[in-house]
């Protein structure tokens, strides 16, 4: 965002900046950089932008997800820009820029609404120039020890962590006060905490430069004099301010500061502001209402800002309860009188006590703890899509087949056939005998959908093609499949039979409450809040689950569906495996219920027993809204006056004990439930109906990847990196899985960083002392938190950005994955390091669990196969642990399609016909060009989604989102289309072959009735007077049951067949007139005597 600012724009009059950007050189010149602009309807040359993006150090990819990234794809071009919140995409028609509009990263889908310009910032404060080059390539030779990056960057490459190398490759640096005007008054507030923190940041930045070095040059010192780029003295930064003629002040609380004031010529003089804080109040509205009560009676004037007009109605309604007198004012012209309150809207954070003036100025960051929304920032569309997760496959991957079982992808590959050319995925099976190769499977793309990719556990053992060992594991999974199904179905019909209470509408204050939100909510978000306010609109309880990744908006959800049974007079319970989240969850509901008349309590060991007491009593008389506690809310003593919903958290992590008690508590009861096991949104589809599900993928689009390390155990690096982290005012989670010794690792970090206040935390300690090691670190009276992998559950600590793991090497890859969660969960960039023995070698599969793990900072291919992992403990969590064999022999995938296959079954009342494969076998040119879409693994999406396409609504979604990002489809792409669509209206009559056979289309099997001596099928009589007449010559074969019918043909003699569009729609006339059904007829007139046509 600093070189955000490098613009035309006109120049800032006031830049705050936090203490680091002032002390910090720069490169000189950065407020000169051009950014990349581009306006609707100009010319702009394609491979002109691509080179200017390159130069401003963007990064090409096929598939744009992160900031700094940009993909081309013919005539359209997708950049993400770092200041803005989404990337744009920009389509050219020739070299005129024909229009932008922004779009999502999840489904990479257009927004609403088009730009008329757009600019694109520099992406990196070290862009490699032809002179940046030029330095780094004379480097190379002298620094052996950095000569990988050098010789990146000389190559015109940008790479991480290349700004270190600033001082070395750049001639000059500035500060940010040399690129302010010669008359810039420069002020300090707080000098003595600037002064502190300035010296800390000093101190840490020369001790992770040398640490990262002593890294980068495997133990040597790195001999390139970096010392430019680490953080000026403050003194000298002053120095420097004063002998360019600025002027220096301070703003201080204490009289006399040693930094008062300095004018140009250095003299000063203290200077007193004579202001106070108010607040803050942390949503407790009784304590700002006598504040704003004293204060007037003192004869001070009143003003409460706060952020938006219905927030200023409630607050003049709450005054007038205590008989306050208040007026809403449309802003502030004129003194605000004494004696009552004036109540303007804007957007200020916080407010301040003026003594002099006798006023008080109290805004909405006082009034609750949370920090204010980000206006400006773009709704997300609120279509729940589809999410774009390409098919990473790579040659030796194992798949699965439904037919032939598990078998191990080799490449695609395309072959012209007949004169068409069609794409195929080539599989390689088990060889049928010993010491042949394996049998090769070319699987034309429009069968994709019987391909899933194998998860489960180990690396499976390859099938035969046509072997019946397959057969066998699969009907065993079945029959397990079976039994889980008629499970749900039981309870399904048992909980549509009870009655419950159907809440209102959403009332004006719920849509207060809900544009309070400070994020914008992800599209998962939107459509998990609709279905849970549909299900308590209902007469029958809910019952819904919805999980999600940690970080991923949950408690969101519970807080308006709470509020939505409060508005209907409800009481609500929230329960929580602990007490930390007990107080996690307590501070957030209380935020946003600030200035609404609801009631929060908590229930949980770290309250007093008097507090206990009176929580209980408000639950009985109804004082109480909303409770949250852990497992003792479940027990005898605790009744409610109206229970109306329950909320667990973390379902899977309560006792048989306490789920026997939820059972009693849940009796007519709505219940939402909450998991951050990640489960499958394929299984979300397969039990649709019956247990409620919403699955939250997406994560919140401001979160940045993790940047990830793997690398040797040192002691300088750990130390720096904590420092680090102090610096930016954040904390740590160092994880050491061994109890034995874990003091000794916490004390000897206390030696090497006196400064951090260390936590210690693991399973042994009672719960009691876990708890409060726990609630310490969340309310940030420890810095460092040393601990087992007891984090890996639930733990939401914003403000804990670096995470370091010790002895990586022995643990699992999605508990790393899971671990890693824990940090880089607000805007602040996340670090972890996973850190092994230099001393010991690594296990190759150690060696490649870490490497999935540096190359995947974003969720990738490894991670996918982590996330996996964790999907499959989350199904075992609802559908029972002793599935874990069954999923292993057909793979997660095929096995979640069995599910879902066993449960329309049991909806049905009758056995469902399974889905039959299809086979298209006609001359047309049906493929996607590697000119319309390049990259493999999107090309590989494209087909699969293709051909799992159900409908035409479908069809017609795939195909606007093919125009959306990659432009308009070419012929062979539409042909392509043609053939889904013409696929559809075959599954509709029951065919599943149609067959180019020498001259003739073989359309089989023909859906109809017995023939007249019971052999196969006839067609009815009148369809075949209408054969004979369309397509003179064509036959149906009883006994074999299809059609032949002779292929048009350019002309009658000497002509050859069609092919392409118009073999695809003369196809389709033959399905239509002959197989299928006739639409019923109105009226009597069409009917025989006998109601027979």
């Amino acid at each position: 965002r600093r070189l955000a600012g490098a613009d035309d724009a006109p120049a800032p009059r006031v830049v705050v900046a936090p203490v680091r950007a002032v002390l910090q050189p720069q490169v000189k010149g950065l407020s000169r950089l051009a950014p990349v602009r581009l306006r609707a309807g100009a010319e702009h040359d394609p491979a002109r932008l691509e080179a200017e993006l390159v130069a401003a150090a963007y990064n090409r990819v096929d598939l744009v997800e992160r900031r700094g990234e940009f993909a081309v794809r013919g005539g359209i071009v997708d950049v993400f820009d770092p200041t803005h919140d989404h990337p744009v995409r920009v389509d050219f028609f020739g070299d005129t820029v024909e229009e932008m509009r922004f779009f999502t990263v999840a489904d990479q889908r257009s927004m609403d609404g088009t730009l008329d310009e757009f600019t694109a910032v520099p992406c990196r404060e070290l862009l490699i120039t032809p002179e940046v080059r030029a330095r780094a390539a004379a480097l190379a030779g002298d620094h052996p020890e950095l000569s990988e990056m050098l010789e990146r960057i000389a190559q015109g490459q940008a790479c991480e962590g290349m700004e270190a190398l600033i001082p070395a490759l750049v001639p000059e640096l500035e500060l940010l006060t040399d690129a302010m005007p010669a008359d810039t008054m420069v002020l300090v507030a707080d000098p003595e905490l600037v002064r502190t923190r300035a010296d800390e940041l000093v101190r840490t930045s020369r001790e992770f430069l040398h640490a990262s070095w002593a890294a980068a040059a495997s133990g040597g010192r790195a001999p390139i004099d970096l010392a430019a780029s680490t953080y000026r003295e403050l003194e000298q930064v002053r120095e420097h301010v004063l002998d360019g003629g600025r002027s220096w002040w301070g703003l201080s609380a204490f009289a006399g500061s040693p930094d008062g004031v300095a004018g140009p010529g250095g003299e000063s003089g203290p200077v007193g502001p004579g202001v106070e804080p108010v607040g803050p109040w942390h949503g407790d509205t009784g304590a700002v209402v006598e504040a704003v009560r004293a204060d007037l009676a003192r004869g001070w004037r009143v003003v409460l800002s706060v952020e938006g007009p219905g927030l200023a109605r409630r607050m003049h309604e709450l005054l007038a309860d205590n008989d306050i007198g208040s007026h809403l004012a449309a802003e502030l012209a004129e003194e605000p009188p004494r004696g009552q309150v004036t109540i303007i809207t804007s957007p200020l954070r916080n407010g301040l006590r003026v003594p002099a003036a006798e006023l008080t100025l109290i805004a909405g960051g006082d009034l609750s703890s949370q920090p204010q929304a980000e206006h400006g920032s773009r709704r997300m569309p609120a279509r729940r899509r589809n999410q774009v997760q390409p098919l990473e496959l790579r040659p030796g991957d194992p798949l699965v087949h439904e037919q032939h079982g598990v078998g191990r992808f080799v490449e695609l590959t395309q072959r012209a056939v007949g004169g068409a050319t069609r794409e195929y995925l080539v599989i390689e099976y088990a060889p049928s005998k010993r010491g042949r190769p394996g049998d090769r499977l070319y699987l034309p793309m429009d069968q994709l959908d019987q391909v899933t990719r194998y998860v489960g556990g180990e690396a499976p053992a390859l099938d035969r093609m046509g072997g019946a060992e397959w057969r066998q594991r699969k009907s065993r999974a079945k029959r397990a499949v079976r039994e889980i199904a008629a499970g749900l179905i039981k309870l399904y019909a048992a909980r549509q039979a009870t009655r419950g209470h159907a809440f209102g509408p959403d009332t004006p204050w719920q849509r207060e409450m809900e544009d309070a939100f400070l994020h914008t909510e992800t599209p998962d978000q939107l459509a998990c809040i609709n279905d849970v306010k549909h299900d308590m609109e209902q007469i029958v309880p809910m019952d819904r689950l919805v999980s999600g990744d940690v970080g991923y908006g949950k408690t969101e959800i519970a807080v308006r569906a709470a509020f939505k049974a409060v508005q209907d007079g409800k009481q609500v319970a929230v329960l929580v495996p602990t007490t930390l989240l007990v107080q996690q969850h307590a501070q957030t509901f209380a935020d946003r219920y600030a200035g609404f008349p609801v009631v929060v309590e908590q229930l949980s060991r770290f309250q007093s027993d008097e507090r206990s007491a009176r929580t209980i009593d408000g639950l009985a008389s109804g004082r109480v809204d909303v409770v949250i506690g852990t497992h003792r809310l479940l027990s005898d003593r605790i009744r409610f006056k109206d229970l109306g919903l329950v909320i667990i958290d973390e379902e899977q992590r309560f006792g048989v004990e306490h789920k026997e008690a939820l059972k009693k508590l849940r009796v007519n009861v709505d219940v939402l439930s909450m998991s951050a096991t990640p489960i499958p949104r394929t299984l979300e589809m397969a039990v649709t109906g019956i247990r409620e599900m919403s699955t939250i993928a997406t994560p919140p689009e401001e979160r940045h990847p993790v940047l990830t390390f793997a690398g040797p155990h040192d002691e300088g690096q750990v130390v720096a990196a904590v420092r680090r982290e102090l610096a930016r005012e954040g904390q740590v989670f160092l994880v050491h899985n061994r109890v034995q010794d874990i003091d000794r690792v916490a004390a000897r970090l206390r030696d090497l960083v006196p400064e951090a206040r260390v936590a210690v935390a693991h399973g042994q300690m009672s719960e009691k002392q876990l708890e409060k090691v726990m609630v310490d670190f969340w309310q940030r009276r420890a810095d460092v938190l040393v601990c087992t992998t007891i984090v890996e559950a639930g733990l939401d600590v914003s403000t804990a950005n670096t995470l370091i793991v010790d002895r990586a090497d022995r643990m699992g890859l999605s508990q790393l994955h899971q671990l890693r969660g824990r940090v880089g969960r607000g805007r602040e960039r996340g670090y972890a390091y996973f850190l092994y023995p230099p001393e010991k070698t690594l296990t190759a599969t150690a060696h490649d669990r870490l490497a999935a793990l540096a190359a995947n900072a974003d969720l990738g291919a490894g991670m996918a196969i982590a996330m996996k992992d964790l999907e499959i403990r989350g199904a075992g969590n609802l559908l029972g642990d002793e599935q874990s064999g069954h999923i292993a022999d057909v793979g997660f995938d095929l096995y979640l399609r069995l599910v879902g296959e066993a449960v329309a079954e049991f909806k049905a009342g009758g056995p469902v016909e399974a889905e039959q494969p299809m086979r298209i076998e006609l001359p047309v040119d049906a493929h996607l060009p590697v000119d319309y879409v390049d990259s493999e693994r999107l090309r590989l999406d494209v087909y699969k989604r293709i051909a799992e396409v159900r409908s035409e609504r479908e069809l017609d979604e795939l195909r606007a989102e093919l125009v959306d990002r990659y432009g308009p489809p070419p012929r062979p792409a539409e042909l392509l289309l043609s053939v889904a669509s013409f696929r559809l209206l075959c599954r509709g009559v029951g065919l599943t072959e149609v067959v180019a056979q020498g001259n003739q289309i073989r359309f089989a099997p023909l859906a109809g009735r017995s023939g007249p001596d019971g052999a196969g099928i006839a067609l009815p009589e009148s369809r075949q007077l209408r054969l004979n007449r369309l397509y003179p010559g064509a036959v149906v074969k009883h006994a074999a049951n299809m059609l032949l019918v002779p292929a048009p043909r350019t002309a009658p003699i000497g002509g050859h067949m069609v092919t392409d569009e118009e073999l695809i729609a003369w196809a389709g006339d033959v399905v239509t007139a002959i197989l299928a059904p006739d639409p019923p007829r109105t009226g009597g007139a069409g009917a025989g005597a006998d109601g027979s046509r």
